[in-house]
């Protein structure tokens, strides 16, 4: 399969929201593919708590019932810096507008601080009913100073500007208001910016939060809503839709960003478009067959892809009697342009699941459509038994889909996604599954898995909901996992890592807390530790050092595969079988490595490789030391030498050394002074390692008896496994 490209597609790589029966976006694509009703009934008890007028619990056309969000006053104001008073006056729909993209921006791998390229932010939100809540207790703030406050968190003019100012976001930043069809059109405005360059990665989406949460409705016959608090798509007995609150955000780039960039991309874009009907229908608030006809042909032509290769349609479905045949007039319309063939197309509606989410129902549209096609399955619509008679569905393109399945994997996935708008703005966009290659799997043993936070409650929280996500995603490449986790995440005070082999052992280690597994620090962080990196001497090398992280890791081996291959042509031997050799015969090849012109070119080599690795991982020292052949490694990663010259200038003070007497070095454990008191004339004192440790260099004979007395006074000492007396007398004939 392939998919020719226009250069204007666009990927959904990052998502986010809250919906009724669903905290997560995860809990949603569950819901969805059990076919769950996900609205709530209200008892009377319930509406009295929510001070409903006794009348209206009494009236018969008042419906008890509406699509309602978990914790809708739950917010992480220390995430944001807010001051209780400034959270208190803020309009939730703004609040969890606020967090879900943040939480948007986490799914798509980008900590905000840390983004490079510039961020556009395309929302809106609902009528606002907090205020009128909120004024009813504290009437004075109208006239206070405390009303000007009020009147920024609450005003739909401050939404997407403050989610610029709270994640230094510094693209266009645009509040969009058009009714049901809001986040749609704000989703389709987002790839006209990025298409345009205007941003590089955008958050698109809406929020609707009607207040109180448990209320119901007045239903009047012939008007939008359902009488029994059932919305019915497309059936004979859809008698209208069903209100709820809720929150979506995607965050949107350039599909050939997202690829180069490696990020894991729900679906593509290919096309978008909106318009207004106008004055072609029968009244304001009344659907438009022409203007969804034309606007759904107009991204069609964006997409530049068959109708016929589509499989799914998340249709607005609202399931009233006017809305659903002119919905289904129009994409048989536009569909009969190009296609004859019938009933080929499945379509649904989320709003039979949780009813009509207001300025938040297109992006939860969209949502669900980008989920069906990145795990393969189109969902079911519910509440459907026989069509609206009004509907002929036998000689349309499409048919209700009522079973969870999976897609025709002979075909690329497509679909596209429609919402629209009272007084005639409409949105449409076509998705279509992202053409990437698999990610190459790297075997390492080790994986590590970085978590932060404000505070312990919130790294708690944070480990929680990655349990439920690893759960759910089990199959998920690890490498990325831990990537994501490093660079995509603003770093916190409150921290702990967990090293682990598989996601397998990472969910054991987590669900289980294996403490001696996870590494906390409750403390503060410097944001910018300095780090030190040390270099090592001669005697500190060994058979088959780095051997797994060589086999392993692509950049320690670019780097190690470079000094070989300088080495080989300044040497004429391959010091990749002294390191790593092919022979069951370790004593000979330790002897092999241990020859001073074999041990200084290794070392070097293993040290600048190593270094170069963490550099490229983005562990920069602020200062370097080393310890003798260290200290050429430290002068070669500061620039002071490069790497040719470095290579050439070791090879050849380890040739010169390896022509010398050979000798023993002894490390003892004493402080200059004491080591002086007592050290032989013939031996010389090489190293001052530390305050208590120090190295002596000497012919081999006169190590051995000075060892012997340092055991006979039980004075530790150990032999360095070395070929010559290095930092000694025994040097000086070099110099001849």
């Amino acid at each position: 399969m392939s998919s020719e490209t226009t250069g204007f597609e666009i990927a959904i790589v990052g998502m986010s929201g809250r919906f009724p029966g669903a905290k997560n976006v995860r809990e949603l694509w569950e819901n969805l593919c059990l076919g769950k009703n996900l609205i709530s009934y209200f008892t009377d008890n319930d509406l009295k708590d929510s001070s409903i007028p006794e009348e209206f619990l009494s009236d018969s056309n008042y419906v008890k019932a509406r699509g309602i969000i978990d914790n809708v006053d739950g917010f992480d104001a220390n995430l944001f810096s807010f001051y209780p008073k400034e959270i208190e006056m803020l309009d939730p729909q703004q609040r969890l507008f606020l967090e879900c993209s943040w939480e948007a921006m986490e799914d798509a791998g980008y900590a905000p601080d840390n983004y490079k390229g510039v961020v556009g932010v395309f929302g809106g939100i609902g009528m606002n009913t907090y205020i009128m809540e909120y004024l009813k207790v504290n009437p004075d703030l109208v006239t206070s100073a405390e009303g000007y406050q009020l009147s920024i968190g609450n005003d739909k003019d401050f939404l997407t500007t403050r989610v610029s100012y709270k994640l230094n976001l510094k693209g266009p930043s645009l509040d969009v208001q058009t009714a049901c069809s809001t986040s749609l059109v704000a989703t389709h405005l987002a790839c006209m910016n990025l298409i345009n360059y205007q941003c590089d990665l955008a958050i698109a989406g809406g929020s609707t939060i009607v207040l109180p949460q448990k209320s119901g409705y007045h239903y009047q016959e012939g008007m939008i809503l359902s009488p029994d608090g059932v919305c019915r798509p497309f059936d004979k007995d859809a008698g209208g839709t069903v209100s709820g609150n809720g929150v979506g955000i995607v965050v949107l780039k350039r599909l050939e960003d997202a690829i180069e960039d490696r990020d894991d991309i729900y679906a593509v874009i290919k096309g978008s478009a909106f318009n207004n009907d106008g004055a072609v229908k029968v009244g304001y608030t009344a659907p438009g067959v022409n203007g969804q006809t034309e606007v759904i042909t107009s991204a069609f032509e964006m997409a530049d892809v068959p109708m016929s290769s589509i499989g799914y349609i998340e249709t607005h479905g609202t399931g009233t009697a006017l809305g659903d045949p002119i919905e289904i007039d129009a994409l048989t319309n536009a569909f009969r342009h190009n296609t004859n063939e019938n009933q080929f197309c499945a379509i649904g509606s989320v709003k039979s699941n949780l009813g009509h989410l207001d300025t938040a129902a297109g992006v939860t549209g969209l949502i669900k459509t980008a989920l069906s096609i990145y795990n393969n399955r189109i969902l079911p619509s519910i509440n459907y038994s026989e069509p609206n008679p009004q509907i002929d569905f036998v000689n349309s393109p499409f048919y209700v889909n009522t079973q969870l399945k999976k897609w025709d994997n002979s075909k690329i996935r497509r679909a596209s996604v429609s919402s629209f708008g009272i007084g005639g703005t409409n949105a449409h966009i076509v998705l279509e599954q992202a053409q990437v290659k698999e990610d190459e799997t790297l075997s390492r043993n080790y994986r590590p898995i970085l978590f932060s936070a404000k505070s312990k409650k919130s790294l708690e929280e944070n480990r929680t909901n990655f349990i439920n996500y690893l759960k759910g995603n089990k199959n998920n490449n690890l490498d990325n996992i831990a990537y994501t986790l490093q660079t995509g995440r603003k770093e916190f005070e409150k921290r702990e890592f967990i090293l682990a082999t598989s996601n397998s052992d990472l969910l054991e280690t987590l669900e289980k807390n294996i403490s001696n597994k996870i590494f906390r620090n409750d403390g503060m962080i410097s944001k910018n530790p300095p780090i030190v990196f040390m270099f090592s001497g001669q005697g500190s090398q060994y058979i088959n050092m780095c051997k797994d992280l060589y086999s392993q890791n692509k950049i320690f081996k670019f780097y190690l595969d470079e000094c070989f291959a300088k080495l080989t042509k300044i040497n004429n031997f391959n010091l990749q079988e002294v390191i790593f050799p092919f022979t069951d015969n370790l004593d000979g090849s330790k002897e092999k490595l241990k020859r001073t012109e074999n041990t200084q070119p290794a070392l070097f080599s293993i040290e600048y490789s190593l270094a170069k690795t963490l550099i490229d991982y983005g562990i920069k020292p602020s200062s370097m030391v080393g310890h003798s052949i260290g200290e050429f490694v430290a002068a070669c990663i500061s620039g002071v030498l490069d790497l040719d010259s470095a290579l050439r200038i070791i090879s050849l003070r380890a040739n010169l050394m390896q022509k010398v007497k050979k000798g023993l070095m002894l490390s003892i454990k004493l402080s200059e002074s004491e080591l002086l008191k007592i050290l032989p004339n013939k031996l010389d004192l090489a190293v001052k390692n530390s305050q208590e440790l120090c190295v002596v260099s000497g012919e081999i004979d006169e190590i051995r008896k000075f060892e012997e007395y340092l055991k006979e006074n039980n004075i530790e000492s150990t032999v360095l496994h070395t070929s010559h007396a290095f930092h000694s007398r025994m040097m000086e004939p070099i110099l001849e």
